[in-house]
């Protein structure tokens, strides 16, 4: 047999096979279109329309626990469509619905994305839709629950700081009662009767205003606010604690910027962080109080040399009754609000409050909120009479939204 037959015979070998791989090809992808054809055949007229516009994470899955059909909100749980349900706990529940006649619910967590995403909180309904079809609905319910949560805390924490103070008038009120031939006593008695009265009325009055600040999304009086007024109206509420801690606080930074808004709860702001300044200071330390414009930004900054915060609790001093330390906070008559309140009166206005801490170096709260032009006819506030270490002029840095001064 000479070259060209043997070329003759290569080409025709190469025709034959390469023929059949082709006709491999076409009838896999006959195949292939042919079982899509057949899936989609398989769900409901309209159910994959209906899915694609949920919110929630949903999917009809096969007798296999195959996904037919997925809405857009269930890709980050892991399904995808033509693919196994990715956990067991699901198909549990879908077995479950499937062998029964109602709905199977469950709550369960569920990773959403991949690792080191945290599992979610998330209730699961399985429908059987058909004797081999199951619809999954899949809806987070982390946020939800958390609310609830901080709800029920709040509640019990009420409850129990309440309980302190009634408690303490009652008792003072039967020594009192006790010790009615005894005037001296009676004036000890008397002294602390009222300081529990006072702080009852302190944590009253301060519960009420944080249900005020989260009961509305708007203010109802607004106006141009002199920052000024609100930093000296703060200062001036606590000079007698300063004088009392024996602690000096500074005013220092920009004048003349105004924002909008409501005066007297921006000084009660203010006012709080002051207080806590003071209150977490050593003796004879100082508290600066500095004003700054930064892009458009007003910035309020509250800074002390006191014991610090950990970095570990700083997300969590803005929750309502939470203390870095209880037991300062009681000798102090702290009532844990004073951060939460901050927090959701500066969000009334549009702004946010900013910390900085470190354990043994202080810490510095900033409030920041939106300036707006000073006012046509701008009338400089009257200076009262200088109060001592409370109105002093800084000399020194003012604070900054990165270092204590």
């Amino acid at each position: 047999m000479d070259t060209t037959q043997l070329a003759l015979l290569a080409l025709l070998a190469g025709i034959v096979i390469g023929g059949s791989i082709s006709a491999v090809i076409v009838t896999s992808l006959r195949a292939r279109e042919r079982a899509r054809a057949e899936t989609s055949l398989a769900i409901p007229e309209g159910v994959r329309e209906v899915l694609h516009g949920m919110d929630d994470a949903a999917v009809v899955v096969d007798a296999s626990f195959t996904v037919l059909a997925a809405s857009a909100a269930a890709a980050p749980f892991g399904f995808v469509e033509g693919r196994s349900v990715p956990d067991d706990q699901l198909r549990a529940i879908a077995r479950t619905a499937r062998s029964g006649d109602a709905p199977a619910t469950e709550t369960i967590r569920l990773r959403r994305g991949a690792p080191p995403a945290e599992p979610r909180l998330v209730a699961v309904r399985a429908t059987r839709i058909s004797p081999r079809l199951t619809l999954l609905v899949l809806r987070d319910i982390t946020e939800r629950e958390r609310v609830e949560q901080m709800r029920r805390d709040f509640v019990a924490n009420t409850s129990h700081e309440l309980k302190t103070p009634v408690g303490a008038v009652s008792l003072l009120a039967e020594a009192i009662e006790s010790a009615a031939d005894d005037p001296p006593q009676v004036r000890i008695f008397t002294a602390r009767l009222m300081a529990e009265a006072n702080r009852l009325a302190l944590l009253t009055s301060r519960i009420m205003n944080l249900s005020r600040l989260q009961a509305t999304d708007e203010l109802t009086e607004q106006r141009d606010v002199s920052v000024d007024e609100v930093v000296a109206a703060a200062l001036d509420a606590h000079v007698i604690q300063a004088d009392s801690a024996g602690v000096d606080v500074v005013r220092g930074g920009k004048r003349g910027l105004y924002v909008r808004g409501d005066a007297q709860i921006l000084s009660e702001a203010v006012g709080n962080l002051i207080a806590n300044a003071i209150a977490y200071s050593p003796q004879g330390s100082s508290v600066g109080v500095g004003v700054k414009l930064v892009d458009g930004v007003v910035e309020i900054a509250v800074t002390d040399r006191g014991i610090g915060i950990a970095e570990g609790e700083q997300d969590r001093v803005f929750e309502r009754f939470y203390r870095a330390d209880p037991a300062r906070a009681r000798r102090t008559g702290g009532s844990g609000l004073g951060l939460s309140i901050v927090k959701h009166a500066v969000q009334r206005h549009g702004g946010e409050v900013r910390l900085w801490s470190r354990p043994g170096r202080g810490s510095t709260f900033t409030i920041r909120l939106p300036e707006i032009p000073a006012p046509a006819e701008e009338h400089t506030p009257k200076r009262g009479r200088k109060k001592k270490r409370a109105t002093a002029e800084a000399s020194r840095p003012l604070p900054t939204n990165g270092e204590p001064v």
